[in-house]
């Protein structure tokens, strides 16, 4: 049962993404002209989606696969378009009415099934792999760890996510971030260290079938994101 502290967090970012955030995310998200440091967003979140998605087989024609935090699709749709049946779920309403729309038609044997909602919800079913690209950042590491031994639960081959590695920029940013006043603040970003992450990992016993493989960091402009990968024992 997830926790109370990932229950309010949850609440927060479903209310930004959908009250505040909507505009912003299409525009980043899209071919739209973007300013200097919203371009080095979208950069990095194109290197990360490539990243996540080169750690899958290139073949998925009859996977299942699990994009946690789906966002506006973008990863779900290259999942299909190998040939995955994915389900896409996210909690703000409208991130998933807008991926919706841009579901192209032309996914071969693949799909997708768009849902609003928990990512953690046990009745969506089992999967080969789960993916959670920058879904899980905004929650802290003891939240994170039982979010993972969550999905890991429903996941038989891998689970791929990414967390906030801890740097100075981020440091900083994070410091500066709640400076705004509560209701024009996106939800914290919770810097994490690496290694003290992969310890809580080995050391949950939720998580003993598991362990922690490959790794990258992705950092462009003010896109600073780390991948990781969990595989089966």
């Amino acid at each position: 049962m997830p926790t109370i502290s990932y229950l309010e967090r949850r609440a927060e970012i479903e209310s930004y993404f959908d009250r505040t955030a909507t505009e912003s995310w299409k525009a980043l998200t899209s071919e739209a002209p973007l300013g200097r440091i919203r371009k080095t967003v979208r950069a990095g979140r194109d290197e990360m989606r490539a990243t996540l998605l080169g750690w899958l087989p290139r073949d998925l024609a009859g996977s299942r696969v699990l994009d946690a935090g789906c966002g506006t699709g973008a990863l779900a749709i290259e999942a299909a378009r190998r040939g995955a049946d994915v389900v896409a779920i996210d909690v703000a309403h409208n991130l998933i009415e807008l991926a919706r729309e841009r579901l192209p038609n032309d996914l071969g044997v693949g799909s997708v099934d768009f849902r609003v909602g928990d990512m953690l919800q046990p009745k969506l079913g089992r999967f080969d792999f789960v993916v959670a690209m920058d879904s899980l950042i905004h929650y802290d590491a003891n939240d994170m760890v039982a979010a993972l031994a969550h999905l890991t639960k429903r996941a038989d081959r891998g689970v791929v996510f990414t967390y906030a590695p801890r740097t100075p920029l981020l440091a900083v940013m994070h410091a500066v971030g709640r400076a705004f006043p509560q209701a024009n603040r996106a939800p914290s970003i919770e810097p994490l260290n690496g290694v003290a992450l992969a310890s809580l990992i080995s050391n949950d016993p939720q998580l003993s079938g598991w362990r922690t493989d490959r790794t990258k960091r992705i950092a462009n402009g003010f896109y600073t994101s780390q991948a990781m990968e969990l595989v089966v024992l």
